[in-house]
């Protein structure tokens, strides 16, 4: 699919497993936000009403009463995540929001393959959501930690998300939007792919990427953005005093490099903070020093244009 940002307040947001604890308090107050969230679907549950919002059996039948929906926040159980889903890929829905944590591997590779043959966006799963401060909710962020402005946030982590946000916001520092792109072993979208995003949207000024230890895929985004991403970039990496014999990552991401010869190891925190140090990347220490990292490298990204 394209790069581009398709989040907006114009999104008709259709909300799976509505019934449930999380999908019942969160939906309300993702609309109350000002996301419109416009039905809901829960298997046994059809024509009942969650606040205001429309209950439905399917999603076949909350498109029938609600057309032109294009985005889903799924808070199913994690068994049943995969039917969800598939089921709104199968009516065309093309940006799909995983809250739910512990999906199966198996069931993330099976939607994966589906998602990539239709051209669609998965966030998470294990996934606080999108936020786009002042605009749009579409998860569980905690919306008072935000406020608008142009540094886009994408995270691994979730409750660090909000920390950041926060940090950022009292100093002055307003978000364009935070994503983050889930915690499970297997997720859908990747720093990659949202840098490739954010790169391209005016709205955002500035990327804090936000990591954690085990996988490849911090010194992947690394990578990309030594080659491709033009906008500063400051990051901070999560989990650096774990044991080094704790697992963390999915197996192959670590496996297959070294099989490769590429580097003696990957996923540990040093071989994250080589990655981001040969692609000058500011690292914080600490998420309070996000704030200040960005303030410099912004400062100094306008002096070299000046010059």
């Amino acid at each position: 699919m394209d790069g581009s940002l398709k989040f907006t307040a114009e999104n008709k947001v259709l909300i799976q497993g509505i019934t449930n604890s999380l999908g019942a308090t969160y939906a309300p107050l993702m609309q109350a936000y000002g996301t419109q969230v416009v039905a809901g679907v829960e298997a046994g549950h059809r024509g009942e009403r969650v606040g205001d919002i429309p209950v439905f059996d399917l999603v076949e039948h909350a498109l029938e009463a609600v057309t032109d929906i294009d985005t889903t926040v799924i808070f199913s159980p994690p068994y049943e995540v995969l039917d969800a889903a598939l089921e709104a890929i199968a009516a065309g829905i093309r940006q799909i929001i995983l809250i739910s944590s512990g999906v199966p591997p198996l069931d993330m590779v099976r939607l994966l393959r589906k998602a990539e043959q239709a051209e669609t966006l998965i966030v998470g799963s294990d996934s606080p959501g999108i936020i786009i401060p002042g605009e749009v909710l579409l998860g569980t962020h905690p919306a008072e930690f935000y406020t608008p402005g142009n540094i886009g946030i994408i995270s691994r982590s979730g409750t660090l998300t909000y920390e950041v946000a926060l940090q950022l916001t009292q100093a002055g520092l307003g978000q364009s939007i935070a994503v983050s792109i889930g915690s499970d072993r297997v997720v859908g979208s990747s720093f990659q792919q949202w840098l490739q995003m954010l790169e391209e949207d005016e709205q955002t000024e500035a990327i804090v990427l936000i990591g954690s230890i085990g996988g490849d895929g911090e010194e992947v985004a690394a990578r990309y953005v030594q080659e491709a991403i033009d906008k500063p970039v400051v990051a901070y990496l999560a989990g650096r005093t774990v044991p080094r014999d704790q697992p963390m990552g999915h197996a192959g991401a670590v496996i297959a490099p070294r099989l490769s010869g590429w580097e003696e190891a990957i996923g540990t925190p040093e071989s994250k903070i080589a990655a981001f140090k040969a692609a000058n990347i500011p690292l914080a220490n600490r998420p309070s020093e996000i704030p200040g990292l960005l303030q410099n490298h912004l400062a100094q990204t306008l002096a070299e244009i000046a010059s």
